[in-house]
Formats: structure tokens, C-alpha cells, sequence
């Protein structure tokens, strides 16, 4: 008996996360309309936002959320799913920029964000995946990297070395060296910001989805946030948004819009996972644009990276396949054994 099957088609701009979450559970509020009044209007209904507006509503304040797709639909949920202990620049550039005293607040503070979502996570008993990671960054530029520990080492941040034969013991990678860092965290973001919004909701908090904002004026009794059919008198307004938005022209021309590519593969056969980095590690590199790779809890390697400044939106469902692609020859050239593996999502 000869059994055909049909070779699997990569799932390209959607998000892994809200697909395997299920339907009847997706929360679904309503677009809102009318005058209103609150303490606290957050605008942006991902991760960030939810969470600031748990806190927020746990603290009496009356606060509502105004996303303008879906919860968890933007930059949150097609994210790598991690909470990471450092902001993205290295140490060394930030203590060039801004002495060693703020580059270690800097640190220090994010460090505490990622311990401290990851025990609010915990707490509320959200269904997250979340799961303790030990951060490794691996170079082919020896003398780089080891600037950048000296230097995290001299401020206390505690980091440990690795050799090019510990590397490779380790992650089964050819690489000159590495560096260990903790309080990492992998999650699924996407239930993270669903879970947060249910108990942000316990506490008093509105969602408004399909609801974008046109326009934010102050006055002296403070923010008017109007979008169609809609004004929010508030004594403040968060802005929790990935980037400055259409609302936002002032501050646009601070910003150069970047895009960042995922590739989420099939599941790994046994065999195969075997040959490739522990389950326990998320792996980052010193390339520029640099990657990032961890595993989810069902056995699929994370790849991101590929990095550039946004494209035309025209142009950008065939830069996503081309993308796609060339993340998974990146992964291909860093793990062989790997070969024949498909994306599953782009």
C-alpha cells in the first residue's frame, strides 16, 4: 500500500502562537463608542499593555485599554516569546553613551523586569509555557566578546565564560567562545497577554478592540483620546504600542522603523534534537544583524533575525517568503543536521 502526503505549507504573516491557541477561548471585546471618562487610558493591547494595565487596575485606578486589531495580535503575539535580562545594545555601548553608573541601572533593571514578570506570571497562574532559560551568547570574534564580559563582569553582572570547546560541548556549534548569562525566560506570548488581560479584567480594566486612536490632545485637566465616534477624557494616557504610530507624527521622526523576521520550523525528530542546542538554552550570536534560537515546549526550533529597515508595504509578503527562506539557510549553516527541515510558519 502506497500512502501520498501532501507537503506542508508554510503559514507566512500569522502568528504560531494565536494559531494553536484556541478559538472559543480567544477573548473578544467590543469596539467602543461614545464620551467616556477614566484615570488611565492605555493605548496598545499587547504584552506591555496588558500588563500596565493589570497594574494600573489593581491599583484602583480606573483604566481601559484601546487596541486597535486584536489582543495580543501585533508585535507581542509574533514575537519570539521571551523575556530577556538585557535591553538589546551591548553593555559596552551604553556605558560609552551614558557612563557606567546608568549602563549598570540599565542592566540591573531589566534583569529585574524579566525575574519580576516571570513571578507575576507564576502568581496569577497563567497558562503561559513559561519556562527558566539560560542565556548563551556565542561569537567568531573572540576579542569582541571578550571586551563586552570583561566589562559586564567588572560591573557585577554576573556572567560566566565559555571556552570554544565548552561551546561546542554545549550547543554542538562551532564558535571561538561564549558567554553565560541567567534569568532568562521563554513563553508563549500570546496567552501570556490573554491571561493578563482576564486578571487586569478581575480588577476593573476595560478592553476595546477594533478600536484605533486618531488623535491625543492635552489640556489642563489633562488627555483627550478620540479615535471614531470616540473621546476619552483621562487624567493620563500610556502609550504601549511597538512604535509611534499614525497618532503619533511629533514623535515619528525619532524613530527608524526596523523589522525583525521569524521562523518557527516543524517539529524535530528525536534523533535530530540530539545534534543541537539543550532545550534549556535560548542561543543568541554577535552577528549583525545578530540571531536568537530556542525551542518550544512541542520540539520546533524558534529562529529570529534577518534584520532591516522596513520595507514597502507592497513588497512585503515576497519579502517575507524570501526571509523565511534565508533564516532557514542560516539555521541550516550553523546546524547541518537540520537538512530537510521545513518552516512551518514565516
Amino acid at each position: 500500500m502506497c500512502i501520498l502526503t501532501m507537503p506542508m505549507k508554510t503559514r507566512y504573516d500569522e502568528s504560531p502562537w494565536a494559531h494553536a491557541f484556541p478559538a472559543s477561548r480567544r477573548p473578544n471585546h467590543p469596539k467602543l463608542r461614545g464620551e467616556h471618562e477614566r484615570d488611565v487610558v492605555i493605548i496598545g493591547g499587547g504584552l506591555t499593555g496588558v500588563a500596565t494595565a493589570y497594574a494600573c487596575a489593581a491599583s484602583g485606578l480606573k483604566t481601559i485599554v484601546l487596541e486597535a486589531g486584536r489582543i495580543g495580535s501585533g508585535g507581542s503575539g509574533r514575537s519570539e516569546g521571551l523575556l530577556l535580562p538585557e535591553p538589546g545594545p551591548s553593555f559596552r555601548d551604553l556605558q560609552r553613551a551614558y557612563g557606567l553608573r546608568a549602563a549598570r541601572t540599565i542592566f540591573d533593571s531589566w534583569r529585574r523586569a524579566s525575574r519580576d514578570a516571570a513571578a507575576l506570571l507564576r502568581r496569577l497562574s497563567v497558562a503561559s509555557a513559561l519556562e527558566p532559560s539560560e542565556r548563551l551568547t556565542v561569537t567568531r570574534d573572540e576579542k569582541l566578546l571578550r571586551r563586552e564580559f570583561e566589562a559586564r563582569e567588572a560591573a557585577g553582572l554576573g556572567v560566566r565564560w565559555m571556552t570554544a570547546r565548552q561551546v561546542q560541548a554545549t550547543l554542538h556549534i562551532d564558535a571561538l567562545a561564549g558567554m553565560r548569562s541567567a534569568d532568562t525566560f521563554a513563553l508563549d506570548p500570546y496567552r501570556a497577554c490573554v491571561g493578563l488581560s482576564v486578571a487586569a479584567r478581575k480588577h476593573g480594566a476595560t478592553f476595546a478592540e477594533q478600536t484605533a486612536v486618531r488623535k491625543v490632545t492635552f489640556n489642563k485637566n489633562g488627555v483627550v483620546i478620540t479615535g471614531d465616534g470616540l473621546s476619552i477624557t483621562a487624567r493620563t494616557v500610556i502609550v504601549a504600542t511597538g512604535s509611534a504610530t499614525a497618532e503619533f507624527k511629533a514623535l515619528q521622526r525619532h524613530f527608524t522603523r526596523r523589522e525583525r523576521y521569524l521562523v518557527l520550523t516543524e517539529p524535530v525528530p528525536a534523533a535530530i534534537r540530539k545534534q543541537l542546542l539543550p532545550h534549556e538554552v535560548t542561543l543568541g550570536d554577535t552577528l549583525e544583524p545578530h540571531h536568537q534560537i530556542r525551542w518550544t515546549g512541542d520540539n520546533r526550533l524558534l529562529l529570529s533575525g534577518a534584520d532591516q529597515d522596513e520595507t514597502a508595504a507592497r513588497t512585503r509578503a515576497a519579502v517575507l517568503v524570501q526571509r523565511t527562506g534565508q533564516l532557514m539557510y542560516e539555521l541550516l549553516m550553523m546546524y547541518p543536521a537540520i537538512s530537510g527541515l521545513r518552516p512551518e510558519f514565516g
